[in-house]
């Protein structure tokens, strides 16, 4: 027998389907250690020799590691198959360790789409870890480790804050800095004109374009007026300009444009755009076969498999489209910081046409796969050709335009015209040189607009464009600053909290290179060079640790620390004034003279509201209670001596009693239970009837009809 270990446990049972009886395949769950809180300022990391790391076990992942070494032992192969990128191959290495596997000779499979053909190219061809992206991925993890300890020690000691991290605080700074431009934006105003004229009956609308040939700005409306008066009884047509144009179709999906494609389409945000990315990546079951729908999901490269163009695009285009609309594979421009190990996002395979599979999928699902599946074959398919039309209109020394234009040859809009923001108008049949009577004239006062504010899909584009980040943390990182109460998502537009703006204040005054983006960009231009291997961990960390230490400990002495606000009362105590403090279970009232005076203001419990009724185990009256979602329940006044609540008597008879008849197999975990089918929130799937002794479960094959 032969381990294979992935990472998602919904990948084994696809993967051991095209692998095969002489495989077992098993998942980690992710990451399975962690830096440890140990040594000098509790990094985990031995600074005085060569910055080595502490690894220990995550205590959630314990059982998962025990279960895997037990396997392992009994295996005659442990092959390697986490993700393609830099953690994957950080999984990869601790899990080599943690089973005392050799690095230099275990198995690593690469794949970046799981299909069978693409499975067993990487079995036929497999790798070994790569000890420069493992290097890359622990000073990464170094890095953020110790800005994050200790600005977030900072701030949690001297304002009461959350946390800074080396990736977050620099994005919260751009969403400050676009909230400061909103605030400080005074409107100026301005006018425009607008003319109908009259052509073969119908209305035509025109811009003022110039004034006595010059480009024009209306300030006021003395000046609008000015020119409305100007604006004769007909226009001439002075110019008709038209132009063929060939328009090519933009490149195919990398992370960061499919999740500002999504929001812009769909107002995905970005953490669900990349959730149901996944969970096509991974696989669904289409037609009785699970398979997955789309490649890798992170990546920042366009780049298109010549083995995807010949086998699947080309074929695909002629024979629905004809030769005409077959295009080529577009290259990208040069740009730094692309990791071209992976290709774009594109489906796995032309015939699981969206039409086809959205049968199988939930509505956001076959969403989101049209959308790749579109994109990718529009970049392989030919230019749409265009004649732009501009008409340039005179009277009096004043000009106004209209334009226009109309498709010749649709091109890749065949299969992307649904998503092609095409709002351009057909003009009407125009005669050079002739007048066309004036219906209507128009003059309105306009004021200039605030920067409109950052949305998911901008603050994405930034962070790819200034190199913060990478396409696996675009989504985590503005789902971390939501959760810290940074920032507040509405619809997909952000905007900062008072919390987000004074942290970000402080950090910038304190900090001010490490809220530069150019900092952070630099930090993964050092990752890059060591995944290359033109640098090394030790000199990454030599070079960034003295200075970044050395700036700490000045600012930990020159800091201020928040005064605490008062509250307008005097401390029963000893008289000093009492304050709003904060802890991470929330605010609370104290004296000002802590240490010396430990007095906490305890705030008076609410009259309980009695119900009448009497505890049927002990005798003492009932009363209503609030749980933790808020939701009330009636329960005895004894407690804690009495855990009565009512209406709880009731669930046991409500729990499901199986039978014989519902056992489907032994489990194979316990040895004891056995399998049956069970109903969760969203599907069906097999769980241990010693539940909640023993957590085995395997997912149903199919996820759309199991539990019906």
């Amino acid at each position: 027998m032969r381990l294979v270990i992935v990472e998602s446990p919904k990948k084994c049972e696809t993967i051991a389907h095209y692998l095969g009886s002489d495989y077992k395949v098993m998942a980690s769950q992710g990451h399975i250690r962690d830096l440890s809180t140990k040594g000098k300022g509790g990094l985990g990391i031995d600074v005085e020799h060569g910055f080595a790391p502490d690894f220990v076990i995550s205590p959630n992942k314990k059982a998962i590691v025990k279960e895997l070494q037990s396997t392992a032992a009994k295996a005659d192969e442990v092959i390697l198959t986490t993700d393609p990128d830099r953690e994957g191959e950080a999984i990869s290495w601790h899990l080599a360790q943690v089973l005392g596997l050799d690095v230099a000779t275990t198995k690593r499979l690469q794949f970046h789409e799981i299909t069978q053909p693409a499975i067993e190219e990487a079995i036929e061809h497999p790798s070994h870890i790569d000890m420069n992206l493992v290097n890359s991925q622990e000073t990464r993890r170094m890095y953020d480790r110790i800005i994050g300890f200790k600005l977030s020690s900072l701030l949690q000691k001297k304002m009461s804050s959350k946390s800074a991290g080396r990736v977050q605080s620099v994005t919260l700074k751009m969403i400050v800095d676009n909230d400061d431009e909103i605030k400080k934006f005074v409107p100026v105003e301005y006018w425009s004109i607008e003319a109908t004229v009259i052509v073969d009956g119908k209305p035509l609308v025109l811009s003022l374009d110039k004034v006595d040939g010059k480009n024009v700005e209306i300030h006021n409306q003395e000046e609008a007026e000015a020119i409305m008066k100007r604006i004769g009884e007909s226009m001439a047509l002075s110019s008709l300009v038209s132009v063929k144009k060939n328009i090519s179709s933009k490149l195919p999906f990398t992370t960061s444009t499919m999740q500002q494609e999504a929001y812009n389409r769909f107002k995905f945000s970005t953490s669900k755009t990349q959730s149901i990315a996944q969970r096509l990546y991974e696989g669904e079951t289409i037609n009785g076969e699970h398979v997955g729908l789309i490649t890798y999901m992170r990546t920042d490269s366009t780049r298109i498999s010549e083995d995807f163009y010949f086998r699947h695009a080309k074929p695909f285009i002629l024979e629905k489209f004809g030769q005409e609309y077959l295009g080529h594979v577009k290259a990208n421009k040069s740009k730094e910081r692309i990791q071209d190990a992976h290709e774009a996002i594109r489906p796995t395979g032309t015939h699981r046409t969206p039409e086809m599979v959205a049968q199988y999928l939930e509505p956001d699902e076959a969403k989101l796969y049209r959308l790749i599946y579109d994109r990718a074959l529009a970049s392989l398919m030919s230019d749409k050709l265009e004649e732009q039309t501009s008409a340039s209109f005179t009277t009096n020394g004043l000009s106004f335009k209209a334009t226009g234009a109309r498709i010749l040859f649709k091109g890749y809009e065949a299969i992307y015209g649904e998503f092609d923001d095409d709002d351009t108008k057909l003009l009407p049949e125009l005669k050079q040189g002739a007048d066309y009577a004036l219906q209507d004239k128009k003059d309105e006062q306009k004021f200039t607009k605030a920067p409109a504010r950052y949305t998911e899909a901008k603050v994405v584009k930034l962070m790819e464009e200034k190199g913060i980040g990478r396409p696996s943390t675009y989504a985590s990182t503005i789902k971390t600053l939501i959760s810290r109460g940074y920032i507040v998502s509405k619809g997909g537009v952000l905007t900062p909290t008072e919390n987000g703006i004074r942290t970000t204040f402080v950090l910038n005054k304190y900090f001010p290179e490490i809220l530069s983006t150019e900092y952070t960009a630099n930090m993964e231009n050092e990752l890059d060079k060591i995944e290359e291997g033109k640098d090394t961990k030790l000199d990454a960390m030599n070079e960034f640790y003295e200075p970044f230490m050395s700036k700490y400990t000045k600012v930990a002495e020159l800091m201020y620390k928040d005064p605490a606000q008062e509250t307008g009362e005097k401390c029963p105590v000893c008289g000093s004034p009492l304050v709003i403090k904060k802890s991470r279970y929330g605010s609370f009232v104290a004296c000002s003279n802590y240490p010396k005076c430990k007095y906490i203001k305890k705030e008076p419990k609410p009259e309980p509201k009695y119900t009448g009724e009497m505890c049927p185990e002990c005798g003492k009256p009932l009363v209503e209670r609030v749980d933790r979602k808020g939701q009330t329940f009636v329960a005895c006044s004894g407690y804690p001596a009495c855990h009565y609540i009512k209406g709880a008597e009731n669930k046991e008879s409500t729990k499901k009693v199986y039978t014989e008849a519902d056992w489907v197999k032994p489990c194979p975990k316990c040895k004891t239970g056995h399998l049956v089918v069970k109903k969760g929130r969203k599907v069906s799937f097999l769980g241990c009837t010693n539940f909640p002794k023993c957590h085995y479960h395997e997912w149903l094959s199919d996820k759309k009809t199991s539990g019906k």
